[in-house]
């Protein structure tokens, strides 16, 4: 495990018939964690440069099935099992209440997890995502994505059933008509602003949808939380460490 940046600790986790392997930074940590879920074909080692950045607090994401170190699933799965899946795990953490984080496929399911978990979530961090994956636009221009050309990136570490599951997962979804009712939840939404694969206009989208969202466009492609992961992990930690909007009203 000494290819994961920060060296987090790692573990399996067995959750509804899936076998998934899961790492944690600063485990046990006081203050609100932070779950992380990855893009399609992306495993931990992939995130571990943005997440061991993000400090002062328990950080920790998984593979999905097919990918990393979880085995492929016996059979497929669909949004909502995932994010009833990942909340499991949450809750044998000791994690009622946590940030979320989803960069691209895990920014869908992060939307997935904040509707179907109201209450859960305190804080909601949405990178290079839609909340339509079948938008028109997605991906057209991946071939010349500069994020994407110049990381040379390739899923050696997922299946092809692995990617094939999480594609299907999200065939179809759309968070469109859930979104408003995540009004009173803090959310940021980032964006690249040379993404190929999912343009800006998708995070505009989200945040016009989410009363109260905050939107950026930063620089980088679609790969920005990687390959920007310093002042990436430094605009979440701002964002994380800001006070609640009831104590700021007090405050006022």
């Amino acid at each position: 495990m000494s290819r994961i940046s920060g060296r987090p600790s790692v573990s399996t986790e067995h959750v509804y018939g899936l076998t998934l392997r899961v790492a944690r930074w600063r485990a046990g940590k006081g203050g609100p964690p932070l779950l992380f879920l990855n893009g399609i074909g992306a495993d931990i080692a992939a995130a571990a440069p943005l997440l061991a950045r993000i400090g002062e607090r328990e950080v920790w994401t998984l593979d999905m099935p097919g990918v990393g170190g979880s085995p492929d699933a016996l059979l497929p799965y669909a949004a909502p099992t995932m994010a009833a899946t990942v909340m499991e795990i949450a809750d044998r953490f000791g994690h009622r209440r946590l940030d979320l984080a989803g960069f691209s496929w895990g920014g869908a399911l992060a939307q997935q997890v904040a509707v179907q978990f109201p209450g859960r979530i305190r804080r909601l961090v949405l990178m290079a995502t839609t909340p339509t994956v079948a938008a028109p636009g997605i991906g057209w221009a991946a071939p010349l994505d500069d994020d994407m050309l110049a990381s040379g990136l390739r899923l050696p570490t997922a299946t092809p059933l692995g990617l094939s599951y999480q594609a299907m997962a999200m065939a179809g979804w759309t968070s469109a008509p859930m979104l408003p009712r995540l009004r009173a939840l803090p959310t940021l939404v980032l964006m690249g602003k040379r993404d190929g694969v999912v343009p800006a206009s998708h995070g505009r989208a989200i945040a016009d949808l989410i009363e109260g969202a905050t939107l950026e466009i930063v620089p980088g492609s679609h790969l920005f939380p990687f390959t920007h992961a310093a002042p990436v992990a430094a605009r979440i930690r701002a964002f994380l460490d800001q006070p609640a909007r009831a104590e700021q009203r007090a405050a006022a």
